[in-house]
């Protein structure tokens, strides 16, 4: 841990570890002990016209933003030089992506926010719970997109900026193997150490906010047996029984 500080032992080494364990311990406890609250709490009800535009939206635009992050933080950039992806296409990829799946996720979640404070019923029903959401989900876009953007723009100008897989992406690698590699971290560029941490208070917060609905997934409704709807037929003989035969099955 050359050249890191107390500061950066507590941020990068410690921290991390602090995000996890309340995330998991939180998730664990609201399945216990609040399933009824296991929810996204829709107010479609309230209203649906712009819900139907900003929510695809925000979820479309924030899938790529997930995907992105996945392949730039788990896949070391040996690999992706090994598979013919250069370092200038890479980035350039992931520069032009990535600013257009900010843009989408920050559209999306702007007219969200505007839906929830300008339609009474919906902002009669958002809790405190939901404003902090908010701020920090608000605050995590906006540090990736500033971020996306203005290393795009000194790239076209030209200039270099600092690698994040050679800083960021092992520090992240090296919490899951239980050796943070704090030194890494600590020599990211301010950036990067800014969205890391708004990141970190985002997964905090996720078991506690309506984000827990992030870790729900309908599995038991690809495997249940279809449903048989009947009708009452009007057409009967003797004891009730219908004149027409019924198909079964599908």
């Amino acid at each position: 841990m050359n050249g890191t500080g107390p500061l950066d032992l507590v941020l990068w080494g410690i921290l991390p570890y602090t995000v996890l364990v309340t995330a998991v311990g939180g998730l664990v406890w609201r399945y216990r002990y609040d399933r009824f609250g296991w929810t996204t709490r829709s107010s479609e009800l309230y209203e649906s016209r712009l819900l139907r535009i900003g929510s695809p939206l925000f979820h479309a635009g924030l899938l790529f933003v997930v995907l992105g992050h996945v392949v730039g933080l788990l896949v070391p950039e040996g690999w992706t030089r090994a598979l013919g992806v250069s370092d200038a296409l890479y980035h350039v990829t992931a520069l032009g992506l990535g600013l257009v799946a900010g843009v989408c996720t920050l559209g999306g979640i702007a007219l969200l926010i505007w839906r929830r404070r300008t339609t009474g019923p919906v902002f009669s029903a958002t809790t405190r719970n939901d404003k902090l959401m908010y701020l920090v989900l608000v605050l995590a876009i906006l540090t990736g997109l500033g971020m996306t953007a203005y290393f795009a723009g000194v790239e076209l100008a030209g200039g270099h900026t600092q690698d994040y897989r050679r800083t960021v992406s092992p520090w992240f690698r090296s919490i899951w193997i239980l050796q943070p590699d704090v030194a890494a971290m600590a020599a990211a560029e301010a950036p990067y150490k800014l969205h890391a941490l708004t990141g970190l208070a985002l997964f905090a917060l996720l078991p506690f906010t309506r984000l827990v609905h992030a870790f729900s997934a309908p599995v038991g409704y690809l495997f249940r047996p279809y449903v048989v709807y009947r009708t009452r037929d009007r057409h009967t003989a003797g004891a009730g029984r219908s004149e027409r035969s019924t198909r079964r099955g599908w």
